[in-house]
């Protein structure tokens, strides 16, 4: 895999991550891995014991994943959730406003690309996870 990018503070979680069936199956790990597919509202009992939740991006095309970063953020998760695969750097902005706070790409990732593309935008125009007015909200509270 390429680099890993965090957004948190705590170290990093050491467990490997186990598949949802496998954890369903046993419930007694502590990292989780999401595939295309899955239902990560399954995970919503046990959200108090996962220190990581990582959802798969097998393809920057499909947006699954997004979904289940912000059931899970909404259903207040708030342990590692980890964007890994085919992230792009582009990505890793809207990832963050449903919640992913870490990233493993397949490819590595230009540091001063997503520095730049980190500045470019004061105002977003949906609400997400990560608790930033839309600005449609700020104009008429």
């Amino acid at each position: 895999m390429g680099n890993v990018i965090r957004y948190r503070d705590d170290a990093e979680h050491e467990e490997p991550a186990v598949t949802l069936d496998a954890f369903l199956g046993q419930t007694n790990a502590t990292a989780v891995r999401i595939e295309t597919g899955d239902d990560a509202r399954k995970l919503l009992p046990f959200l108090d014991r996962l220190a990581l939740i990582e959802v798969s991006f097998p393809k920057f095309r499909d947006g699954r994943g997004y979904s289940s970063a912000r059931i899970l953020r909404e259903a207040g998760y708030t342990g590692e959730l980890r964007a890994a695969g085919d992230v792009l750097v582009d990505q890793i902005l809207p990832m963050r406003r449903c919640g992913f706070d870490s990233f493993v790409a397949d490819a590595e990732i230009d540091e001063a690309v997503l520095a730049k593309l980190s500045g470019l935008y004061d105002n977003v125009y949906q609400r997400t996870a990560d608790g930033r007015a839309p600005i449609w909200a700020r104009r008429h509270g």
